[in-house]
């Protein structure tokens, strides 16, 4: 790599940890104090069918969850996803790092254990892999006409719980992906899976509390976001030219570690918003995502993808 973005990061990292030690950092943007956020509330359901509960004060997603578990009477750990304003399996509306101030969740949790075995006759098998930012890897994506699109057994949504026996339950998205992508090929892959609990027939249809719901979807501008680290803030939509950037840099995260994550690409966008060259960029990424270990070539490629939707290059 030209830039030598490595030895540089490691360079820079050092400085910014003595200003950190020191408290001489540089002001930081400003946003809605974390009290505010902390006030909000927002009307969940099981998306299976549930009463309609009520949740507040989180800044996480795992915060949320344990609301969520909170509200309902179940263990967190049974919640695998969640969606906004839809109780269907939609992985448009996944909720990632942002949650409209009028949006309404729907917690997908744990239905029925599958076992599927396949002979792995290709070096690609058209998984695109995301988690719900606890530890609850599932199936974003199947590209048709894959190995995996041939396996009806196996559907979007399903969390992977072992790979060849090995639990991955507590795993990030872009590990069960690498393990997933460095079986060999014509070895035989025993996956478990649990799929999304789906609806009871003697439920009552939804439609007659979504129109209502739907109707106020998006009024305004003002998002919650959910961060990893720190607590909840109230911020504006993202830019449109942020939102370019973000579906970009989350396409990136596909194409180099077959995963899908708003979230983590919202972050990375944030963290190279003030940044003058790919190497300060390369140090924020260090800083905030570190466990990560991003390859030289993908962080270059991102911040071309962010300087890109800044000169209007992205469609």
């Amino acid at each position: 790599m030209p830039l030598g973005l490595r030895s540089k990061r490691k360079d820079k990292s050092k400085e910014t940890s003595k200003l950190v030690e020191g408290e001489v950092a540089g002001p930081t943007p400003a946003a809605a104090p974390a009290a505010s956020a902390s006030r909000l509330q927002f009307h969940t359901q099981l998306a299976h069918g549930s009463p309609t509960g009520r949740v507040e004060g989180f800044g996480s997603a795992g915060e949320l969850y344990a609301k969520i578990g909170e509200a309902f009477g179940i263990d967190p750990a049974e919640i695998m996803f969640c969606t906004l304003n839809t109780h269907k399996v939609d992985m448009d509306k996944l909720l990632g790092a942002q949650i409209g101030l009028e949006d309404f969740i729907f917690a997908h949790i744990k239905g029925q254990r599958k076992e599927v075995e396949i002979l792995k006759t290709d070096d690609m098998l058209g998984l695109t892999i995301t988690d719900n930012g606890t530890g609850c890897a599932f199936i974003k994506r199947i590209k048709e006409g894959s190995l995996m699109d041939q396996t009806k057994m196996i559907c979007v949504g399903d969390h992977i719980e072992t790979i060849n026996g090995r639990n991955v339950s507590d795993c990030r998205h872009y590990e069960v992906a690498k393990m997933l992508k460095d079986l060999e090929k014509g070895q035989i892959l025993k996956l478990k899976l649990i799929e999304p609990m789906k609806a009871f027939e003697k439920l009552e249809p939804r439609s007659k509390g979504g129109t209502l719901l739907e109707a106020k979807i998006s009024k305004g501008r003002e998002t919650l976001r959910l961060r990893t680290k720190g607590p909840a803030t109230v911020e504006e939509m993202p830019t449109e030219v942020e939102e370019k950037a973000i579906k970009k840099v989350d396409e990136l995260l596909e194409t180099y570690m077959g995963i899908r994550d708003i979230e983590l690409a919202a972050t990375m966008v944030e963290a190279g918003r003030d940044k003058k060259n790919p190497d300060e960029f390369a140090v924020a990424l260090d800083e905030t995502l570190g466990d990560f270990a991003f390859p030289d070539e993908f962080v270059f490629d991102v911040w071309g993808a962010i300087g890109d939707a800044k000169q209007g290059r992205l469609e």
